[in-house]
């Protein structure tokens, strides 16, 4: 497979699909080598294919360290204000060949990730206004 130049594959993208900013395409590829790192790390040193829920979870990490409690202002900015957006900037980048894909791998795999205000807001609410749940999941978010 020859190698795709990357700010000429988005050049291609962004003209076929104006939704998402240039910068969140670049995001998601920064937080997928991030993912990559995480899980080469649990599983002694090897890379292997990251899923769609595997994904969300790097995006929401890497999101959190990049950007703070100002995450869901940058994102919004790019347009991405859902898991199923990450989903289509995903396969933009598949279908352009700057990612590559298994056969179970789908659009559908970023549905249903999680809500915005649960990973990006609610790690930076003080205590006092959350529910005693919430200060559980605060917890448990780092």
């Amino acid at each position: 497979m020859q190698e795709v130049n990357f700010d000429e594959a988005l050049e291609q993208i962004l003209a076929k699909d104006p939704r998402y900013h240039r910068e969140a395409y670049s995001f998601v590829r920064e937080a997928l080598d991030f993912t990559q790192n995480l899980i080469r790390k649990q599983q002694t040193g090897q890379i292997r294919h990251v899923t769609g829920q595997e994904l969300l979870d790097g995006i929401r990490q890497f999101a959190l360290t990049q950007f703070g409690p100002m995450t869901t202002t940058v994102l919004e900015e790019w347009g991405v204000r859902c898991c199923r957006d990450f989903g289509e900037i995903v396969f933009n980048m598949v279908e352009i060949g700057l990612l590559a894909k298994t056969e179970k791998d789908s659009r559908e795999d970023f549905e249903g990730g999680y809500e915005f205000e649960e990973a990006f807001r609610k790690p930076f609410l003080p205590s006092a206004k959350l529910t005693p749940a919430a200060v559980e999941t605060k917890s448990n978010v780092a």
